[in-house]
């Protein structure tokens, strides 16, 4: 059974097709929902911010809206799950940018793909162990 429940942001239906498909087999994350702009994120995050999700990862530029506003959302929210940006767009001001929003790491989707996925099976890892290993 998967460890980690993620909720993606992106609204490249391939991606996240791909994504999703390649999370779940490699990294024991269960992708609970996703949609393709802000304003899904944030009905989304508003209807249960304490725990429908471990995890977001969020592209920067959607459909509608920004990554940007999907991160400052879940801080005004009080959102507990991680928060990750998978983007084309990952500059190092980018990076800083998502950082000052709670981001915990910005990932390159052409470059850092296989970061990610690592990262998620970490974290599917800690939940899997318990309470006494998620502690930093």
């Amino acid at each position: 059974m998967p460890a980690l429940k993620a909720f993606i942001v992106e609204d490249s239906p391939v991606i996240l097709e791909n994504l999703a498909a390649t999370l779940e087999e490699l990294a024991q994350v269960e992708v609970v929902g996703s949609v393709p702009d802000e304003a899904g994120a944030v009905r989304w995050m508003s209807r249960d911010p304490a725990g429908g999700a471990d995890l977001f990862i969020v592209d920067v530029f959607l459909r509608a809206g920004t990554g940007l506003g999907v991160l400052q959302a879940a801080q005004q929210l009080g959102v507990r799950a991680r928060r990750v940006v998978l983007t084309n767009y990952a500059t190092e001001e980018m990076r800083r940018r998502c950082a000052s929003l709670g981001a915990e790491r910005v990932f390159d989707k052409s470059r850092e793909l296989d970061d990610l996925i690592t990262y998620c099976a970490e974290l599917a890892d800690d939940v899997d162990a318990g309470p006494a290993t998620t502690a930093r």
